[in-house]
């Protein structure tokens, strides 16, 4: 890995990826093992990196990818697709078993909560220790001390060991440090996911200050995140690009398809009524996942059995988007209801016009109360899954049918 300081320039390349991978072994002591074999062949000047041995698995195989300044991008992908590995070779912390790195210029990171810290020494300490291996100077890292305290919001603490801290403060004192040293590359893991909300929004603010001079890598399980700031994506899976762009709403589609699911979970049932079938009229369905597209009508089938139940109940259906978020209600059937029961049978269609709900997966959860003393009798989560189709990748869950008139 080379690492090189350049002036600011906006076209530059800042980080150039090329043909990346990195293998690991699934027991401890076959690895070491081959540890030893590899550094005897290695001194021999015998290599055979791209062959897998017994127990072996790529953890990334052949990425590759270039950054600019003023670029972010976003690393998505399930627990174990690869990620980790990747911010670690990027960081100098282990080395790739094929492929080249190079980055140019300071590299400020924040990969695993405290990883940069030492424990033992206060938060003061910890400040200088940073700045120092970021390649700051005492006096410069002087004259950063009190922006980087005051952004923390850790004046009370700062001279406490970082031991003491909670993870909260951890990522307080280490988003300041890597933010407020305004390094060339800012690599972020998932540490933002622990900070309370208000830190939270200050972090990102900064960001959008810093992202200019800087280039950022970013990873987070949270879209909201990655689609506030990422301007490219990798979506990885088992170790490989599964997805690569600037397309940033597709690979956020593709990462929540893949967790769609129709298995139906009932959460509550005090035994009065069962869903016996439930059906999305009008909708085709792709790879097992009913489609509907924008502006298309949505209409909803149920049929119930009921034990000694003589009134309609209240049915209450809410559509929640891909992170897990109620975004709309169904409105439900309050008033002049004319919902009948026969034979212990209860069935109806709720219809909705125009849906304009955005592009994504979504997923139909239903409750039903009590008419005459609004308790809860049935409570199901996922009764159906389905996609909203259309050719533009948005993040809002609406997409809000408009016109544009000129005056």
């Amino acid at each position: 890995m080379s690492n090189d300081h350049q002036t600011n320039n906006n076209s530059e390349i800042l980080v150039k990826v090329e043909g990346l991978s990195k293998k690991f072994c699934k027991d401890l002591k076959t690895s070491l093992w081959y540890g030893v074999k590899d550094l005897i062949n290695g001194i021999r000047g015998n290599t055979n990196e791209s062959l897998l041995r017994p127990k072996e698995f790529w953890a990334i195989k052949d990425i590759n990818f270039e950054l600019k300044r003023g670029e972010c991008l976003g690393l998505i992908g399930h627990n174990g697709a690869g990620k980790s590995t990747l911010l670690k070779i990027l960081n100098g912390l282990i080395n790739p078993d094929e492929g080249k790195v190079t980055i140019k210029g300071r590299v400020g990171a924040l990969i695993e909560l405290g990883a940069g810290f030492n424990p033992i020494l206060t938060g003061r300490e910890n400040i200088y220790n940073n700045g120092a291996i970021l390649g700051f100077t005492r006096k410069e890292i002087d004259s950063k001390l009190e922006v980087i305290i005051a952004f923390s919001e850790l004046e009370e603490f700062i001279d406490m060991p970082v031991q003491n801290y909670s993870s909260g403060m951890k990522v307080r004192l280490g988003f300041a440090v890597a933010a407020q040293m305004e390094p060339d590359i800012l690599i972020i893991d998932e540490v933002l996911a622990v900070g309370d909300l208000g830190f939270i929004l200050k972090c990102f603010k900064t960001i959008d200050t810093i992202l200019p001079h800087t280039a950022v890598i970013f990873v987070s399980h949270s879209m909201p995140m990655v689609s506030r700031i990422c301007t490219q994506i990798i979506l990885m899976e088992r170790g490989c690009a599964q997805f690569q762009g600037d397309d940033v709403g597709k690979a956020i589609d593709l990462y929540y398809t893949r967790f769609a699911s129709n298995q139906i979970n009932t959460v509550f049932n005090d035994g009065s009524i069962k869903l016996d079938k439930v059906e999305m009229l009008g909708a085709s369905t792709h790879n097992d996942i009913l489609q509907l597209h924008w502006k298309d009508d949505l209409r909803l089938f149920f049929r119930f059995s009921t034990i000694n139940m003589e009134e309609a109940p209240i049915f209450m259906v809410t559509i929640f988007d891909k992170e897990q978020r109620p975004v709309a209600l169904l409105e439900p059937n309050v008033l002049e209801s004319n919902l009948i029961i026969k034979e212990n049978s209860i069935q109806f269609t709720i219809e909705h016009d125009n849906l304009l709900l955005s592009k994504g997966i979504y997923a139909i959860n239903i409750s039903v109360n009590s008419a005459k003393t609004k308790e809860p009798l049935l409570r199901i989560n996922d009764i159906l899954n389905f996609q909203v189709i259309h050719e533009t990748e948005i993040w809002p869950p609406f997409l809000l049918d408009s016109k544009f008139i000129n005056q």
